[in-house]
């Protein structure tokens, strides 16, 4: 591994957590801590809510399926739209026409406190059981790529390095301090996406892009897929995007928690059907990378070129045939796709544990100043929990 690949990566996890704790500002009471005062703008929302549905897996596993296959991600994000223009129009007023602060409240207005508290401790378990998996996950290829240029490093220490350093700017914070890191983060895996390209279309001559074009690989739209046996059929896209968006993203509170934060109505409105827009921009940005890469090895499969699976694809690209300095800062951004997730789900898990538990049953009155602090502590509690959960899978042989 070059040298200058380890400074970038130790220079980002330093950076990030600096920014983040800089930019926390001075919260007064829990709903500071969980909403900003409800001041924050709709664009960096929108970043955050696309910060907060990349994982790493999205980064490495989409040039892989182009790669296999065509752009069908693309028309899968076009689902996202439709679906989230949805939420917008008729869940977001819902939401945003009182001073709530988890998405579970609108649920104990309607039908009690109870219904909010079964709904909050399904979120904290499903959440829990997620992303503890999402966190382990995100550790196999990280571990892939530091082993293949020279840093040989477990699961463990990968899930816990990257924990202890979101949890830091996470618990001083809050979700100003989520939002902002996280749309620093998405800046900075999209912008080693957007060099990977650079650096493979600088290799690519226009035989590879015709050649391309001749096998289906910038295919968005697949109409003669069947429904019932292909993900990508376009119906199926569509129709499957759409729904799947409007659970997670209308009803899920890792996701509305964002659209709380936001200023008025009109702005939740924009950074939700936005963030769909982005998905569907960034999803075709990382199949243009499994595209090129398809041109760069020849049409080859993973397993002629002694791979093990598609999602090893990019990876190999960036330890093997990035300049030095850009394999690091590629590893740096997909540290971010994983940090900016975690930060997100220790932030919402506290909210909800406070908000609709802990406010909701508890027999005593707590001071802001109270309340604040028992939520910085849920905060670490989660974290630790997340981190915990994930360890489960680590005794896997690592690679």
């Amino acid at each position: 591994m070059h040298a200058l690949d380890l400074v970038v990566i130790a220079a980002y996890l330093v950076v990030i957590a600096a920014i983040g704790l800089r930019i926390s500002g001075r919260q007064r009471s829990a709903t500071d801590y969980f909403v900003s005062e409800r001041n924050l703008p709709w664009w960096m929302v929108c970043f955050s809510i696309v910060a907060t549905e990349t994982s790493t897996l999205t980064v490495i596993s989409v040039p892989g399926v182009a790669y296999l296959g065509a752009w069908g991600f693309v028309e899968l994000g076009i689902g996202y739209i439709v679906g989230r223009s949805l939420v917008a129009a008729v869940m977001l007023p819902l939401y945003m026409r009182g001073d709530l602060v988890s998405a579970y409240q609108y649920l104990g207005l309607r039908f009690g406190a109870r219904v909010q508290g079964l709904a909050s401790a399904t979120f904290l378990v499903t959440r829990l059981l997620a992303e503890g998996v999402r966190l382990f996950a995100a550790a196999i290829p990280i571990a892939l790529l530091l082993k293949a240029m020279g840093v040989d490093a477990s699961y463990l220490e990968i899930i816990v390095v990257l924990s202890a350093i979101t949890v830091a700017y996470t618990y001083v914070g809050g979700i100003r301090a989520v939002v902002w890191t996280d749309a620093i983060q998405m800046m900075l895996y999209l912008g080693g996406a957007l060099l990977s390209i650079v650096v493979l279309a600088h290799h690519t001559l226009l035989a590879g892009l015709q050649d391309a074009f001749a096998a289906g690989k910038f295919q968005v739209f697949d109409f003669r897929a069947h429904i019932l046996t292909s993900p990508y059929a376009f119906v199926a896209a569509i129709f499957g995007g759409a729904v799947f968006t409007m659970a997670s993203h209308g009803a899920d509170q890792l996701m509305v928690q964002r659209i709380l934060a936001c200023r008025s109505l009109a702005d939740g409105r924009k950074a939700m059907i936005s963030s769909a827009v982005f998905v569907t921009l960034q999803f075709a940005l990382f199949s243009m990378v499994g595209t090129l890469l398809w041109i760069h090895w020849g049409g080859r499969t993973p397993a002629q070129l002694g791979l093990a699976t598609p999602d090893d694809l990019f990876s190999e690209f960036i330890v093997r045939d990035l300049p030095a300095g850009v394999s690091g800062l590629l590893i740096a951004g997909i540290l971010g796709a994983t940090m900016g997730s975690l930060s997100s789900a220790m932030n919402s898990m506290s909210n909800s544990t406070i908000t609709d538990l802990i406010r909701l049953f508890g027999r005593k009155a707590y001071s802001d100043a109270a309340m604040l602090r028992i939520s910085r502590i849920s905060t670490l509690v989660w974290a630790g929990a997340l981190v915990g959960f994930a360890s489960m899978f680590t005794d896997t042989h690592s690679p």
